[in-house]
């Protein structure tokens, strides 16, 4: 069982930065690739961005390119996602999900198993 924590969200205003955190149980963590993913409200879940775990290789949404950086501490058992130059249309919840099986980084959220309960990021104008 893999159980994912997220932290770090909240409001900021456009143009500012957060970090976001996600803990991460599992013996195994350092094989599992995750994901960053993100819900507005009425629209559906969408792909952040990615890390696989035998490289570290890294993939984004275009939405996000530039601004946006996934980085992973094995050691820690953490995921990050690191957002600058915020933009209202950011505003999402977001979670972080685990993907145990593939090698590689999937944007659509039927291939992730474990998912944590999301964190909050409100971007104003």
């Amino acid at each position: 069982q893999v159980q994912l924590v997220e932290s770090g969200g909240g409001l900021v205003q456009a143009g500012g930065s957060l970090r976001l955190s996600c803990a991460a149980s599992g013996r195994t963590f350092s094989s599992y690739t995750m994901g960053w993913f993100r819900q507005a409200p009425g629209k559906e879940r969408e792909f952040v961005a990615g890390i696989t775990w035998s490289f570290g290789s890294t993939y984004y949404a275009d939405s996000v390119k530039g601004r946006f950086t996934i980085s992973r501490d094995n050691a820690k058992n953490t995921v990050y996602l690191q957002m600058n130059s915020l933009k209202p249309e950011d505003t999402a919840v977001y979670y972080c999900a685990a993907d145990p099986y593939s090698g590689t980084v999937y944007d659509t959220p039927d291939e992730y198993d474990y998912w944590g309960q999301g964190t909050q990021v409100t971007v104003s104008s």
